[in-house]
């Protein structure tokens, strides 16, 4: 069996990138590791939600235990830093921001997590963090660097089938989902170059089946309750917009050659 280190930016985000996959993986008999940069501090959190002198990040640390109960990761831990905010925000410049952290300090730590842990396999985030969040790129620089430093040979980089996306923004009425562009505005923002999530479906290497787990899934992303709320888009979807949305997990296998069509992390590792 395989040992597989997920890296995240913030609590909820292994929810929604890699739920599927981190389920899938612990249900075929492999040990998941979960890390985490930050503890989410400045994400937004509805009035009256915390209880009297709970900080957000007090929630967002329980929060994250129970998503790794319910998706059946081995090991979950923090590295440490302080949630960056969104680009082009104040929270950029702290000094204790994962945004200004040095590569190779952080990444030392998360190297010692995978030399404890004799990883196998690595996931991060795309070059461009998904969608450009500091936070998330900082993922991608320092996992990167991380693997390096502990001779990780096999590194995923979690991201989103842009063109499979914009197809599905196009039959969101059909899908339930009247609230996403219609077909002629996902065609117009394909045109302008304005749907910078993800990357092109030719440079996805992985494509992770999920649709088994997708209760887990969901499971997984309900504990992030001050994130996530019932009624939020991620949640209220019809059950046929949610399998279409989140029963496939995509990433890019670094180094991969050109053609590969992997549908499993740990193919040719069991």
């Amino acid at each position: 069996m395989a040992t597989v280190v997920f890296f995240h930016a913030h609590p909820d985000d292994e929810s929604i990138a890699t739920g599927g996959t981190m389920a899938r993986l612990a249900d075929e008999g492999h040990r998941v590791v979960l890390v985490v940069a930050t503890r989410g501090e400045h994400g937004e959190v509805a009035d009256g939600f915390l209880s009297p002198g709970e900080e957000l990040w007090q929630r967002r640390e329980k929060e994250t235990e129970a998503s790794g109960r319910a998706l059946g990761i081995a090991r979950g831990e923090f590295l440490g830093y302080v949630d960056s905010g969104m680009i082009g925000t104040p929270e950029n410049d702290a000094p204790d921001s994962f945004w200004q952290a040095d590569i190779d300090e952080a990444a030392e730590r998360l190297a010692k997590i995978l030399r404890e842990e004799s990883a196998d396999v690595l996931t991060i985030y795309d070059d461009n963090g998904n969608y450009g969040h500091p936070d998330h790129i900082q993922v991608h620089r320092v996992g990167v660097r991380a693997a390096e430093l502990a001779g990780v040979a096999r590194v995923y980089e979690s991201t989103l089938d842009r063109d499979y996306f914009q197809e599905l923004m196009s039959r969101a009425a059909e899908l339930g989902m009247p609230d996403l562009p219609n077909a002629d505005e996902a065609a117009d923002a394909a045109e302008q170059a304005e749907f910078e999530m993800g990357k092109p479906s030719h440079e996805i290497t992985t494509r992770v089946d999920v649709r088994q787990y997708l209760d887990v899934k969901r499971r997984s992303m309900q504990a992030h309750e001050s994130q996530i709320a019932e009624t939020s888009f991620f949640l209220a979807m019809p059950p046929e917009a949610f399998e279409a949305t989140w029963g496939t997990e995509f990433y890019i296998r670094r180094g991969a050659p050109e053609g590969t069509a992997e549908t499993s992390l740990v193919d040719g590792l069991t």
